[in-house]
């Protein structure tokens, strides 16, 4: 089997890998142990205690096979060996078969050195837990020889493998509190740059091994440089933003003394620059914009298409689906900006949108549908970057769009770990936008 393979059978997590590697040098060494004591010690023990009995036996077969018939073998046993503590008697019915319970190592041990060592031996009987009966062939037919088990092996065997689970059991347990103190840390700063990802700045102070401490400092000094990289992106634009209103002022009030015949294509011009400006202010804050509440999806894209209905725009809500319940964590004002930037597109190049919202115990989808023109399949990774205008699917003459509407959802779905979706609406037949987010 290839490690290729190997790799699905293993745990995902990092607690299972870790305890993995714990628990499976332990496993291996208890089961060394345990084959080599067993193999040295207890058939060393069984051997040197199956030999002493085996020359009491053949003493007892001698006495046996030397006597007239086998009540006089007997009498003479029980009266020449009676320290010995054995009895025989004929044995009567079938010829009988060794017998011993499945986990008695030892006996299966003492079974095959009888075997080999003592002449005549028929089987052993050691299903009784305190006493071995072994059956020989005499001169005088079976003999049945019964003696007490602990003569023949060891006093509690089990003992070792006990002890070796129980310390083994409670080396385990010790080891994994210490393992999870050591992998809290890492746990923690996935949290957080899993929140930081999301939009969120999630308190994280740097903690456990110094391997640790040091991945834990270098998220915290690059969350920083992103965070003063973003600060310093949305001032220069706000700025250069700021200054260029200036200017349009003065041409709009120049532009307001001349007739209106010719100050109107001017003035649209000034207009558009605006909106354009605008755009780009919006780019730069981007999803930055707020901090993360818990918001009820259904009534917040409820509000959003009731403003847009009042600003002349033919958009739609459908039912809402999914059978999820209750709040999301959203930054208000920058999910808006993304839902209104996709309704925008919607009616700006098709007559009339539609808006869904789906909530599951794990999902949240907010979907867009138009009936315009659609975005082909290998232009939709080029329309969702800054600053770029499909020309055979969007039309420039419609607006003063510079092609920051799709960038903006794209980057404020990013920032709540999700994606926007772009495809065919099946319903109407255009451009299908949507914001997919985990719970």
């Amino acid at each position: 089997m290839s490690f290729e393979m190997l790799k699905h059978y293993m745990p995902r997590g990092i607690y299972g890998r870790a305890a993995l590697i714990l628990l499976l040098p332990v496993v291996f060494l208890q089961l060394v142990v345990t084959v080599i004591f067993a193999q040295r010690h207890f058939e060393g023990v069984t051997h040197q205690m199956s030999d002493t009995v085996l020359r009491e036996l053949r003493l007892v077969l001698d006495v046996t096979d030397a006597a007239p018939d086998a009540a006089q073998g007997r009498r003479d046993v029980q009266a020449k060996l009676g320290v010995l503590e054995m009895t025989t008697s004929p044995a009567t019915g079938k010829t009988p078969q060794n017998a011993r319970v499945w986990y008695d190592y030892s006996g299966r041990v003492l079974t095959q050195r009888f075997a080999e060592q003592l002449e005549g031996f028929v089987a052993v009987d050691l299903i009784a837990g305190g006493k071995v009966t072994v059956f020989a062939q005499s001169r005088h037919g079976l003999v049945e020889i019964d003696f007490d088990r602990r003569r023949i092996s060891a006093a509690n065997p089990h003992q070792l493998f006990v002890y070796t689970i129980i310390f083994g059991f409670v080396m385990t347990v010790i080891s994994t509190i210490y393992l999870r103190n050591q992998l809290r840390p890492i746990k923690r700063l996935a949290r957080a740059a899993e929140a930081f990802g999301r939009g969120r700045h999630m308190p994280y102070t740097p903690s456990g091994a110094i391997e640790m401490r040091a991945a834990g400092n270098a998220f915290v000094d690059m969350r920083a440089r992103i965070e003063r990289h973003i600060e310093q992106r949305t001032l220069m634009l706000s700025g250069v933003s700021h200054d260029l209103r200036t200017p349009l002022t003065r041409l709009r009030l120049g532009l307001a003394m001349l007739d209106d015949e010719e100050a109107g294509p001017l003035l649209r011009d000034v207009a558009d620059m605006q909106g354009m400006l605008d755009e780009f202010l919006n780019f730069a804050k981007g999803a930055a914009e707020g901090e993360p509440v818990m918001l009820d999806p259904f009534a917040m894209v409820e509000d959003i298409v009731a403003g847009a209905c009042r600003a002349g725009r033919d958009v739609t809500l459908m039912s809402r689906e999914g059978e999820g319940k209750g709040m999301v964590e959203l930054r208000e004002v920058a999910m808006r900006r993304a839902v209104d930037n996709l309704i925008s597109n919607g009616v700006r190049y098709g007559a009339r949108a539609e808006v869904s919202v789906m909530l599951s115990d794990k999902t949240l989808r907010i979907r867009v549908e138009d009936d315009g023109p659609g975005i082909p399949e290998a232009q939709r990774e080029q329309a969702v970057r800054p600053f770029t205008r499909l020309d055979p699917s969007r039309n420039l003459d419609k607006g003063g769009s510079v092609g920051l509407g799709l960038a903006i959802a794209v980057d404020i779905a990013r920032s709540h770990g999700g994606v926007l979706r772009l495809g065919v609406s099946d319903r109407l037949g255009g451009l299908r936008a949507d914001i997919v987010i985990a719970r």
